[in-house]
């Protein structure tokens, strides 16, 4: 969901990981694991220097750094996880305590052992064989982890199975490493939220700044990923899920089409709007962990439009030469001028491109920017209802909820933790919605598709002859409020893109007072392999990301650079 509805970017559950194995625990720095209290900024400094000489940091490595030591038999898959493990406990456990990971997969040694011993017989299923992946806690896996979008109310209710993208990973060899945290129910229970928390996991910090937000949905999948606790991870959204926590912690985050992956097994809020994706440090990771999880799925009807469309390598056309000759428009009007510092750093970033062979058209604006938020919120809300009943109902007896009405019950009997500082004023309008065949919500679809699709990026793709649109992701992460929830009218520019179900893809284009901020390229249905060549390209030509220091707060000395 996009935080600017509703006080937005939210979508992430934060939690306590689970306990760590004894060999990962006895990996993590003695300093480390000492450092449990005291003043935070000394804390902190003190677990900066313990785990600086950390062998096992594993600082920015990626798939392919990986797979190379485990081609050359220097790490195993089984040593990757407790390696992470380690580091969960030492950075998000102990440390900084970012609460990104909520619980770890008690399976996830033994699936690691199988995978080692496929590939001692000569046996690698592909670039994900071995890989840690972490999956956002709305994402089901028939296992012995929760899948609770964070919220207390579906701890212990049993899935009927794999989410099919679980279920895909699970074939490409990844690792399933545990569940990360985001903002409860995806955001979307309350109008003022703070992006990032859940009952079951607390507040995430950004890794950049611990008081400023980690934005969301995917908090957690975006923090754990810069706090390099995993290799890579898996978000979902229906408006800023993704591309919003990506850009506040300096990563790479790709909404792909609506339809290109599957949502079977994925706790919904809009059959129109949601999708799951990657969230990477780098363009290539997150390209290699997005044709991992493509393919039709018969449990999600929207998947057949993939067939043909789908690629089974998303790396083949990156190439640091890849904007040359690339036609961009630079969406200004509604995207630019609400933060001088932003604005800078993507003037910048407009300068590489140029200077990389684009032809940037600039301005071409998409006209209805703007124009279709109360629209979108009417389509959300009754697709929320409508879309989690039925998900709810597959869960079975065991489940401790069944319907929409139930959360709602189970939160205000459980008030003291689950709305210690914010209500569920949007479940409750949810659960006021009709049918969908009502002509309000008709009426509101056709809208959003209307102005988000064939009078907006459609319209001004076709009129400027574009490869993509480009506008900066959103501005510098805000400071985390609790009793207030996010601001309201959080500017970015997901909402085209996430209303017409189109892809964009973030990546990192550099800092402000030493807080990331990120630009976004957006496309036309299914250009993923486009997005991800520009992407790519600009990746290449600036190399801005950095990992975060766990600064206390923004560093007010410097603007951007």
């Amino acid at each position: 969901m996009d935080d600017r509805l509703i006080g937005r970017r939210s979508f992430v559950v934060s939690g306590l990981a689970g306990v760590a194995c004894a060999a990962a625990a006895a990996a993590v720095p003695r300093a480390a694991l000492a450092i449990t209290r005291g003043r935070p900024g000394r804390r902190i400094r003190e677990w900066q220097e313990a785990f600086s000489n950390d062998p096992l940091a594993l600082e920015e490595t990626t798939i392919a750094d990986l797979q190379a030591a485990m081609a050359s038999g220097h790490v195993s898959a089984h040593a990757l996880v407790e390696q992470y493990f380690a580091r969960i406990d030492a950075v998000d456990v102990r440390g900084p305590t970012l609460r990104s990971v909520l619980e770890r997969n008690p399976d996830a040694l033994s699936i690691a052992d199988g995978l080692d011993a496929e590939r001692r017989s000569g046996r690698v299923r592909g670039p994900m064989h071995g890989i840690p992946v972490l999956l956002k806690d709305n994402i089901a896996t028939a296992d012995r982890m929760q899948s609770t979008a964070g919220s207390l109310a579906l701890v212990g209710a049993a899935v009927p199975r794999d989410a099919f993208i679980a279920k895909q990973l699970r074939s490409a060899g990844a690792v399933v490493l545990g569940k990360a945290n985001l903002s409860e129910w995806a955001n979307f229970r309350s109008t003022h939220a703070s992006s990032g928390w859940s009952g079951r996991g607390g507040q995430t910090l950004n890794p950049y700044a611990l008081d400023r937000t980690p934005s969301g949905s995917s908090s957690g999948s975006a923090v754990a990923i810069a706090a390099n606790l995993c290799a890579i991870a898996v978000g979902s959204e229906t408006d800023g899920s993704i591309v919003s926590p990506s850009a506040a912690c300096s990563l790479v985050g790709l909404k792909p089409t609506v339809g290109l992956l599957s949502r079977a097994g994925i706790i919904p809020i809009s059959h129109n709007q949601d999708t799951p994706g990657p969230i990477a440090r780098t363009v290539r990771d997150a390209a290699i962990l997005l044709a991992a999880m493509v393919g039709p799925d018969d449990r999600d009807p929207a998947t057949a439009a993939s067939r043909g469309r789908a690629q089974a390598d998303y790396t083949i056309g990156l190439d640091p030469g890849g904007l040359r000759g690339a036609r961009i428009g630079v969406a200004r009007k509604h995207f630019f001028g609400y933060s001088d510092v932003t604005d800078r750093l993507i003037a910048d970033a407009l300068e590489v491109m140029g200077r990389q062979g684009a032809v940037l058209v600039d301005p071409a604006d998409i006209d209805t920017a703007g124009q279709f938020d109360e629209a979108e919120l009417t389509v959300l809300l009754y697709d929320f209802k409508e879309d989690l009943n039925r998900y709810l109902a597959d869960l079975g007896a065991g489940s401790p909820i069944h319907t929409m009405a139930d959360a709602i019950a189970f939160n205000s009997a459980h008030r003291d933790t689950e709305m210690p500082y914010f209500g569920q004023e949007l479940m409750l309008q949810a659960e006021t919605k009709g049918p969908l065949t009502d002509k309000a919500y008709r009426k509101a679809l056709d809208r959003c598709r209307k102005l988000s699709r064939s009078e907006g990026i459609d319209r001004t793709m076709d009129r400027y002859r574009l490869d993509a649109i480009v506008a900066p992701t959103q501005g510098p992460p805000w400071l985390t409020d609790l009793v207030n929830g996010d601001p309201s009218n959080q500017p970015g520019s997901t909402t085209p893109a996430a209303v017409a179900g189109y892809p964009s893809i973030t990546v990192p284009a550099g800092f402000a007072f030493g807080l990331p901020i990120g630009v976004s390229f957006m496309g036309r249905p299914f250009a993923e392999a486009t997005l991800i060549r520009l992407a790519y390209a600009f990746e290449q030509a600036t190399h801005v990301r950095r990992p975060p220091t766990f600064a206390a707060t923004a560093d007010v000395n410097t603007s951007s650079h």
